[in-house]
């Protein structure tokens, strides 16, 4: 296998990653909080597999890891009083069985013992890093103010907590939703969280543009498919008309 082979292989294995981001990307463009992926490519280094005239070093194409745009997300009205949206910067902090994440799924919901909880059960936390009650035993509306307030009636519960880092490149995607603080950074709680009751933060993905560049992808990766194709017939060409003069 020459040069073109190598560094069209390597590009192939590229494009194949960018792909499955862009699918990730389309699969998501409904899921409440997420936020749009692409990613990131480099030039690599190595040594030609043919070294009579050709460049040193030979520019392969690597994955340089996966860039995330934590843009706001458009507010979607729900009405539910436990559906509440971040309007602006910030997460959510909740307690899973493997520690505490981040999210901006907003979807929460109480469990049997009245706490606020994400769908999948991981604990809400609030501006304290402690946990938020509901008593299923009390009258009173459940209302949250755009400060993250949350009362029951009259009397005051606890306060959504809103938390922020200094850097977002802190943050590490774990599954689910959540983000993972990756760093020795630590989340401080917004000081003025803007919070809306009744509401969810959609995804920031455009599936317009997504599905468009999933299609120059694909084009791409074709291309580089027929060009190191033509560089095997090329090459096998070649020997064998070698073959013929000897």
């Amino acid at each position: 296998m020459d040069n073109a082979l190598y560094v069209g292989l390597s590009s192939q294995m590229v494009l194949k990653r960018e792909l499955d981001i862009i699918a990730n990307n389309i699969a998501n463009a409904d899921t409440n909080g997420f936020k749009v992926e692409s990613l990131m490519t480099k030039e690599v280094p190595g040594p030609p597999a043919v070294t009579l005239g050709g460049p040193r070093p030979i520019k392969f194409v690597g994955d340089d890891g996966v860039a995330r745009d934590f843009g706001q997300g458009g507010l979607r009205r729900t009405d539910a009083p436990l559906d509440v949206a971040v309007d602006g910067p910030g997460f959510f902090k909740v307690t899973t069985k493997a520690g505490e994440r981040y999210t901006r799924d907003g979807h929460f919901r109480t469990d049997e013992t009245g706490r606020l909880t994400t769908q999948a059960g991981d604990v809400v936390s609030d501006d304290g890093g402690g946990e938020i009650t509901v008593d299923p035993s009390r009258t009173g509306q459940l209302t949250i103010a755009d400060d993250g307030t949350v009362s029951q009636g009259t009397e005051r519960i606890g306060k959504i907590g809103v938390f922020k880092f200094d850097s977002l490149s802190a943050l590490s995607k774990t599954g689910g939703n959540l983000y993972q603080n990756a760093s020795n950074q630590q989340a401080v709680a917004v000081a003025d969280p803007k919070v809306r009751q009744g509401m969810l933060e959609g995804s920031n993905v455009n599936p317009i543009l997504q599905i468009t560049r999933m299609i120059e992808v694909s084009r791409a990766y074709e291309q580089t498919t027929q060009m190191m194709s033509a560089e095997s017939d090329l090459t096998r060409n070649s020997i064998a008309r070698l073959g013929r003069v000897q």
